[in-house]
């Protein structure tokens, strides 16, 4: 289990460099700053995915099912080749953006991320593999591995039609598509599950399995959101809309799972851990309806012209939706331990980072006056998110190992 704690801290350390990178991104609208924009930007984002959310993820993946106080030394070797790749592709993104060592790095983290999937879908005993959450743990990996068809296909973009071809930005937005609504969302709600059949509560298998299709279904057509940018022909209209439905049909049985459950539920977490996932679930629910607008040609349209409104929507997705749902995880399993100092710190940060954010997108569509210092003001607020960060990985590394934490 410490060898765990310490796989939580590294990622815990990634998460509050990335706010770093972040608070820097801000300060380049406030002040001259002698880096490039677009390599911190790929730095940025590369480490906010890779090194925060999937070592995390993974890391309780392995937590569940597997001995929590032996690690597997496959398991261990694929994590040091996994930090590898990150740790190259921080420090080289920055310098020279897609470039040489920047590919390397990156190729050898999906290399990496195949090791991982197979070392799950082989190595899970056999006993949780008709579980609800296995499913969806099966499932999320499988995205992984589809997602990475994007930064494979990158490669050879950019050899021949260069970064200015649409076909690079779809090749970004299929990756991005595939591990936010798939690898990630499914792997957490997979979590979700496990704690549930731990304790025995009993999931409705007719629901789940309902659930389970329109979910992937939906994360398969929604993919045609990310296209409409494009004007294309209506079919892609009816195709995207489509997939915007579906996963409205799919959350509103997930929710009524969860609702069936979440009294026996609520006693297995600290409150702490069902309050972070309570508010998950409200930025999901936002999530699930802005998805559901930008199947409408306006609103696409509307995306596509102000960006502020995309940067806001994945924040909100990577900030709210994944990293509470992550912290509550955390929590419950004991890696990490949150007080409300700490928690509040964090939300506050969100919450008003992404008011102004989404504030910014709206100034502009409907041409009102910004504020005054509004940068200056982005930056300060902005900073909350890695001083909270700060303080929960200072608060983890001083705690000595304890037990799982029932409760």
């Amino acid at each position: 289990m410490l060898q765990l704690k310490k796989h939580i801290n590294i990622a815990l350390l990634y998460f509050l460099m990335v706010g770093a990178m972040g608070v820097l991104l801000r300060l380049f609208y406030v002040t001259p700053v002698l880096v490039n924009y677009r390599y911190i930007v790929h730095a940025h984002s590369h480490v906010a995915l890779l090194g925060w959310v999937y070592l995390a993820i993974s890391t309780i993946i392995y937590r569940m099912y597997f001995s929590e106080k032996v690690v597997d030394k496959a398991y261990q070797k694929i994590f040091l080749l996994t930090n590898m790749s990150i740790l190259g592709m921080m420090f080289s993104f920055p310098f020279q953006g897609y470039a040489l060592f920047s590919i390397i790095f990156s190729t050898l983290f999906l290399i990496a991320s195949y090791l991982l999937a197979w070392f799950f879908l082989k190595k899970v005993p056999s006993n949780f593999k008709k579980s609800c959450s296995y499913w969806c743990v099966k499932a999320a990996l499988c995205y992984m591995v589809l997602s990475s068809l994007g930064p494979w296909a990158v490669g050879g973009i950019m050899g021949t039609l260069g970064k200015s071809s649409i076909w690079y930005k779809l090749a970004i937005y299929f990756y991005l598509h595939f591990q936010y609504n798939g690898w990630f969302i499914l792997a957490l709600i997979g979590v979700l599950f496990f704690i549930a059949e731990r304790v025995k509560i009993d999931i409705p298998k007719q629901k789940f399995f309902r659930f389970f299709w329109l979910i992937n279904a939906g994360i398969v057509f929604s993919f045609f959101l990310s296209v409409l940018w494009l004007k294309p022909p209506a079919i892609f209209y009816w195709l995207a809309a489509l997939g915007a439905m579906l996963q409205v049909a799919a959350f509103f049985e997930f929710f009524y799972i969860i609702k069936k459950i979440w009294k026996y539920l609520q006693d297995q977490l600290t409150v702490i851990s069902a309050l972070l996932l309570k508010i998950s679930a409200g930025c999901l629910s936002i999530k699930i309806l802005l998805q559901l607008f930008s199947a409408l040609p306006f609103f696409a349209e509307l995306s596509f012209k102000y960006t502020d409104f995309v940067i806001g929507y994945l924040h909100w997705t990577f900030l709210g939706v994944i990293s509470l749902a992550l912290f509550g995880f955390l929590n419950h399993f004991n890696f990490i331990k949150i007080n409300r100092g700490q928690f509040w710190l964090y939300v506050t940060g969100f919450i008003l980072s992404e008011g102004l954010i989404f504030y910014k997108g709206v100034f502009l569509w409907m041409r009102w006056g910004l504020l005054n210092n509004y940068f200056e003001i982005l930056v300060g607020i902005s900073a909350l998110i890695p001083v909270s960060i700060g303080v929960i990985l200072f608060q983890n590394l001083k705690r000595k190992a304890t037990g799982d934490n029932e409760k």
